[in-house]
């Protein structure tokens, strides 16, 4: 197990304040980061010309949440042009936060979670889960992980991340502020689980830490080789899994999956009609912008303890703009 981050890094401060399952995403290289001034935390973003997109809400103590976002905001009313934020992955108790500064809030997916301590193997919801890892037994798959200072196939695992890509086609691309990454500011931090097959490797996922009321490890990253056999992710997932149990962990979450799990009931009252039937509408028909549907099926493959909506927030309503910003920003297009 990693040791805690300094208290001082980016990590340091997710750790003391974050509760958010995927916030160490905003390790990611690329994100910059407004750290307190009045009151300490961090807000995580990327910055474009007249667009900033922030991953998550502000990263504080539940009281001075509110100073954060607000600091944060006057600090861009005084930037040249005066970008407008709009903010992705936001949890239900963020709503009001930017519903009270004239945001429109939208549900964007859902997040999903294994509550470690009460996840069994056995059973019917997990039979698919079951068949494929035996499949993958059956062909000689082996999983094994790998400390940071050890991952010294680095090209075999760059080959691997190639045709992953490949594989998707053209118009797919990485979610990159949306997922994790190999490597960057947080590989320390990070473990890795290898399978291997006939000698090589065929497949890898990344966990990384979460801290707050339902600590435990984030799935952060899957990539596997058109050679892999059937299960080979499974087997990952489940070998890895099992490790975090044996540690004590609470939680595996297994992140967002962007335009899954919509339901009119999940949308608030500031949200924008026109955008809650372009996000229903990728859900059904966008997959060649992501594979909501494949993903959604892997995590409830799962059976996760816990499903819950996530959010984007656009400063001042929603504007073409602002909507085509943050596709680009996560990679979406």
């Amino acid at each position: 197990m990693s040791a805690p981050p300094p208290a001082g890094t980016v990590a340091g401060l997710l750790r003391a304040y974050a509760d958010h399952p995927s916030a160490f995403l905003a390790v990611n290289s690329g994100t910059a980061h407004h750290q307190g001034r009045a009151v300490p935390g961090l807000i995580a973003h990327r910055t474009g010309r007249r667009q900033v997109v922030q991953f998550a809400g502000p990263f504080a103590a539940a009281p001075d949440r509110a100073a954060l976002l607000d600091e944060f905001l006057a600090a861009l009313a005084d930037r040249p042009r005066r970008p407008r934020l709009t903010a992705v992955q936001l949890r239900r108790e963020d709503i009001a936060l930017y519903a009270a500064r004239g945001f429109a809030v939208n549900q964007i997916g859902s997040s999903y979670g294994i509550d470690l301590s009460r996840f069994r193997l056995a059973g019917k919801a997990l039979a698919k889960v079951r068949q494929n890892v035996s499949r993958a037994r059956r062909e000689g798959v082996e999983v094994t992980e790998v400390l940071p200072g050890d991952l010294d196939g680095g090209a075999e695992l760059d080959a691997i991340d190639a045709e992953w890509l490949r594989a998707k086609g053209r118009h797919v691309k990485e979610l990159t502020f949306l997922v994790g990454e190999r490597g960057g500011p947080g590989a320390g931090l990070r473990r890795t689980f290898l399978a291997r097959h006939g000698g090589r490797t065929v497949a890898y996922i990344t966990y990384s830490p979460v801290w707050g009321s339902r600590p435990g490890l984030l799935y952060d990253l899957t990539r596997r080789s058109r050679t892999a056999p059937v299960g080979t992710i499974e087997l990952i997932n489940l070998t890895a899994l099992q490790r975090f149990q044996e540690e004590g962990a609470g939680w595996l979450h297994l992140g967002l999956t962007p335009f899954a799990g919509l339901d009119p009931a999940h949308e608030p009252a500031c949200s924008s009609p026109t955008l809650t039937r372009i996000v229903a509408l990728l859900g059904e028909h966008g997959r060649l912008v992501y594979p909501a549907r494949s993903q959604e099926a892997f995590k409830r493959k799962w059976a996760p303890h816990t499903v819950e909506p996530e959010y984007a927030a656009f400063q001042g309503g929603v504007r073409l703009p602002a909507v085509w910003h943050l596709l680009r920003t996560t990679g979406a297009l």
